[in-house]
């Protein structure tokens, strides 16, 4: 008898849905699975290390997972549970995790949703309710919407390897009053990453300023981050606070950091290392509450290194320091970025008096989202985007004005690219075979090149040879710097007149 009642047990259990519960509570963990059971094959553990330890053992594999975050060792805090979060992400990107939480405050809803959690469930749960979100979580129901509206609310779209990192950084670094240093190429999203530490943290409710240290001149930063007296320079005509009173206990984005001038960035420090600042034309010390949150697309170890950056200032802002992933090594988060913003572009500029306008003019049609066709869905995975997330969007509204409601060919997208990666892809459409001349790269030649060149030039000179290479370099270098001197000078590692000069040396 026994034989036969076990049989039909396991096979029911087998087919089953695996359920995992993380909670310190006894009674509510029992409870939970004594009621789940007639659904759920269920297994519970009282804390991350538990949890972690079964997954390891191979015995059990959840496809959902019901978890607390107020766990132990710190059972008041939802740090334990946040990480637990991401560690069954790790151990199943398929996973879906739901949180049962008493600390039930929105910032914790968004930063569960962030690290990929499907919902936040407050205690206490009628389990008829708990058993149907479970249900609908493992249908995929809605749990793929929340964590795309919560992505496109951070402006963090995609889920790649280097940006779930940089989400799970997010996540860590979000609620921490210590500073934090962005760093990231030009275009990648530097200050969406800013917004997103202050939206995830308590002070998501208080104000988020940002300011450019490379957009104004370099007399005014001052005055615009402290504020200033009455009558302390012509044309202050009033007492006016500045960007660290009016951040209040919010926090304060200082994009571009690498631009600030060197004589300012004592200033900057000691309200770092206090908390003190003064009005420009006052005596009088006042007190900084903001976090400061820097951002640079430039090499501030370098800077350091070349004496253009303080380095206890350098220390001070990198307390936690988050790294941008350039979109290049970003994979399908490319495609996810361009349905994202060809749907929101396409709705944006869609005309306002459509009815009206079509009904006069026959042709006319109400703006849709373009399409890519198999290859030019290719070409846009492969291209490297080098300005990063802002070029992809330039690129979806001008495909979005161009090509509204039609498929786009890689002809007509090669268009759209860089110069050089445009040469890159036809050269990789029309010379598969040779994948070093396919990357139609300027690079320096190799020895073989090298030797080619000496060999088939009889009148061979270096320094003619040198001088090329020099030009094209600077060339490069002003092509990257929109034309500005001062900052080509800069990429170069050299200063503005030594360029001018060795600009003036390659004319003759």
């Amino acid at each position: 008898m026994p034989t036969t009642n076990a049989a039909p047990t396991k096979t029911v259990d087998a087919v089953k849905p695996c359920l995992l519960i993380v909670d310190d509570d006894p009674l509510i963990s029992e409870s939970l699975a004594f009621v789940l059971a007639a659904d759920f094959k269920v297994e519970v553990a009282e804390s991350r290390s538990e949890a972690i330890a079964l997954l390891k053992s191979g015995r059990f594999r959840p496809a959902l997972a019901l978890i607390d975050l107020g766990l132990p060792p710190l059972p008041d805090l939802p740090t334990e549970g946040f990480k637990l979060v991401g560690d069954l992400l790790s151990w199943s990107p398929d996973i879906r995790i739901l949180v049962l939480s008493g600390q039930n405050e929105e910032s914790n809803a968004r930063r569960a949703r962030a690290l990929g959690a499907a919902e936040l469930v407050p205690k206490p749960c009628e389990p008829s309710h708990l058993r149907r979100l479970l249900l609908s979580a493992l249908a995929g129901k809605d749990v793929a919407d929340a964590t795309e509206n919560d992505d496109r609310q951070q402006g963090l779209i995609g889920d790649s390897l280097p940006m779930r990192k940089l989400k799970n950084q997010i996540d860590l670094y979000a609620s921490s009053v210590f500073p934090a240093l962005i760093e990231g190429e030009s275009g990648s999203g530097k200050e969406r990453v800013a917004k997103a530490l202050h939206d995830l943290s308590p002070r998501a409710r208080l104000p988020f300023l940002a300011l450019n240290c490379a957009a104004i001149s370099a007399n005014l930063v001052e005055p615009t981050l402290f504020g200033y007296a009455k009558g302390s320079f012509t044309g202050a005509a009033a007492a006016k606070s500045g960007y660290f009173e009016d951040a209040s206990e919010g926090t304060l984005f200082l994009d571009e950091i690498g631009e600030l001038p060197l004589e300012l960035q004592p200033k900057l420090l000691r309200v770092l290392e206090n908390g003190e600042f003064q009005r420009v034309g006052e005596t009088q010390s006042r007190q900084a509450h903001a976090r400061i949150v820097a951002a640079t697309n430039r090499d501030l170890k370098a800077e350091v290194k070349a004496g253009r950056f303080r380095a206890d200032l350098y220390h001070r802002l990198s307390v936690f320091s988050i790294l941008v992933p350039p979109l290049r090594d970003c994979g399908d988060d490319k495609l996810k970025l361009m349905d994202h913003y060809r749907a929101q572009y396409a709705a944006k500029y869609a005309p306002k008096y459509a009815p009206t306008y079509t009904s006069v003019h026959s042709n006319a049609k109400a703006m849709q989202p373009f399409n890519l066709d198999l290859e030019a869905r290719q070409a846009w995975l492969q291209y490297g985007f080098p300005g990063n997330v802002r070029e992809l969007k330039n690129i979806v509204i001008r495909l979005t004005a161009k090509f509204s409601g039609y498929t786009v060919s890689p002809a007509d997208l090669l268009q759209e690219f860089e110069p050089e990666a445009d040469a890159m892809l036809r050269a990789q459409q029309t010379m598969p075979m040779a994948p070093q001349a396919a990357t139609g790269e300027s690079r320096l030649p190799s020895w073989l090149d090298a030797r080619a060149d000496i060999e088939k030039n009889a009148n061979f000179d270096l320094g003619t040879k040198l001088r090329e290479i020099e030009l094209q370099y600077i060339d490069a270098a002003i092509a990257v710097a929109e034309g500005n001197m001062s900052h080509a000078a800069r990429i170069l590692g050299v200063s503005r007149s030594t360029l001018y000069s060795r600009i003036e040396a390659l004319k003759h």
